[in-house]
């Protein structure tokens, strides 16, 4: 289980490698143009270049982070499907506007003659995106060499999967019509629950939405602290100023600390713990996702880089975001955001009339980012955990194989000889060094020949599970076998 789960976290490294590009977008425009993201604040005024250039960049970087689960559907698709071939993201995508179209509010309301359920508003998020992907990938895995009657020989093979990928997706839309409306009812009044508990249930709320940041899930516990849902609506009178001075803000307050030096400091502590020979690669995605949640709030991209790989870790980070806003909410400290707990939305906030020593989350940030740090450190070493860097694919003595010859055609035919033939390989991938074969029969392995191909070593790390160490080249040795199979 934990074997899938990390492969579906490298799936979502493309996907999540985009999303600093929006921050830094939204985050230049933000500063361009910052009556865009509060209203109008005191002191800020539209129009001017500045101000459109700013409202451009704004809607570029928002056209990502807007449809990020369309971005998971094709990414995951792509990454959990066997060859990583395009006719499975596809599919993913297939899936996805499937499912977000059947469970839309005008489908709904149209197939029950009533008003459609508030949860189904929310249908399109991260959650149904990852789930379309897993739909499509499966349905590629499973079908992609179908064979059907010479009648119907045109739909065989890759172009069968889109069909078994609409029908998989419409039994997922007949279970989620009836199972969406319940899990997303059930967190709002999970919510509600939270709201007589003052800071204590500040904290716990904070500790279920980054729990539900993997799901999407939390834009409904979100509605009952930030808007009207329950009453409280802490971010429309915030800065609407229609609240109370030193009460409103205190379900926004705490995200700036964790947002704006917590992560960065864990990005830091990853990036210190990487594998000496993977920190430049680790150092490009970090530096940017740590921009981005520092400045913009934006913090999907630290996130989902490390949750599926590390989940244990992600735990860890959840509860240390709860008790950050648990603690900042019991302080004088008072400030709100109308996109995300980043350094522009709290200076923007500052100017605010209810906002209650908003200085103070800079010396709170500098303590939740030194805890941050240490503590992401210390478990990432200590239990050996593969975060972004870290990961077991390949070492410097891997890099540094030689193939004994040339000929990737010839390496691939030796190598796949030593495996048993193509009718014992089921399975056939492959890393930076490392060619990745799941098999049907064990005993068909000859470790010996695939040696005399020239390879670094072989590996068994389960009984139908092999894996030969080719080096740098093994993306062309991967295509030779490919082609033979």
């Amino acid at each position: 289980m934990m074997k899938y789960f990390q492969r579906l976290g490298k799936s979502l490294m493309l996907p999540v490698a985009v999303l600093p590009v929006s921050g830094i977008l939204m985050g230049i425009g933000y500063i361009l143009a910052p009556a865009a993201m509060a209203g109008e604040v005191a002191g800020f005024t539209t129009g001017g270049l500045a101000y459109t250039i700013g409202v451009f960049l704004i809607k570029a970087g928002g056209a990502l982070i807007d449809n990020m689960a369309i971005l998971f559907a094709i990414g995951v698709a792509a990454g959990m499907s066997v060859d990583h071939d395009g006719t499975a993201a596809l599919s993913g995508l297939v899936s996805y506007l499937m499912i977000t179209s059947l469970l839309s509010t005008g489908t709904v309301a149209a197939l029950t003659g009533a008003e459609a359920d508030a949860a189904f508003a929310k249908i399109g998020n991260q959650f149904v995106g990852i789930l379309a992907g897993l739909i499509g990938s499966g349905s590629y895995n499973r079908f992609r060499e179908t064979k059907l009657p010479d009648a119907l020989s045109f739909f065989s093979g890759k172009r069968a999967v889109a069909i078994v990928t609409a029908f998989f997706s419409i039994v997922a839309s007949g279970v989620l019509f009836f199972v969406w409306p319940l899990v997303y009812g059930g967190l709002v009044a999970l919510g509600k629950a939270f709201v007589g508990m003052g800071a204590f249930g500040a904290g716990i709320y904070v500790f279920f939405n980054r729990l539900l940041i993997p799901f999407g899930l939390h834009h409904a516990l979100n509605s009952v602290f930030w808007f009207d849902v329950a009453g409280i609506a802490d971010l429309t009178n915030f800065w609407g100023n229609t609240g109370v001075y030193g009460q409103t803000g205190m379900y926004m307050s705490g995200y700036f600390p964790f947002m704006m030096f917590g992560l960065p400091a864990a990005c830091l502590a990853m990036y210190h713990t990487a594998k000496p020979e993977q920190k430049k690669t680790a150092y490009g995605l970090l530096l940017s996702a740590a921009f981005c949640s520092f400045f913009t709030g934006v913090t999907e991209p630290i996130e989902f880089a490390f949750m599926f790989l590390a989940p244990g870790l992600y735990l860890v980070h959840a509860a240390l975001a709860g008790i950050t806003m648990g603690v900042t909410a019991a302080l004088p400290v008072r400030a709100g955001f109308s996109f995300s707990g980043g350094a522009i939305d709290l200076v923007l906030s500052s100017f605010t009339p209810l906002a209650r020593n908003p200085w103070m989350v800079i010396p709170i940030g500098v303590v939740v980012g030194i805890i941050y740090y240490v503590v992401f450190r210390f478990a990432i070493v200590k239990f050996d955990l593969k975060t972004p860097g870290r990961e077991d694919d390949d070492t410097e003595a891997e890099k540094s194989v030689q193939l004994s010859d040339g000929d990737f055609a010839a390496v691939a035919v030796r190598i796949l000889e030593g495996i048993g033939g193509k009718e014992n390989v089921k399975q056939l991938d492959y890393c930076v060094t490392r060619l990745r074969f799941e098999i049907g029969d064990y005993t068909q392995v000859d470790e010996k020949k695939i040696r005399s191909a020239g390879v670094a070593g072989v590996i068994r790390p389960g009984k139908y599970s092999v894996q030969v160490v080719v080096g740098t080249k093994v993306q062309f040795v991967a295509e030779e076998i490919k082609k033979l199979l």
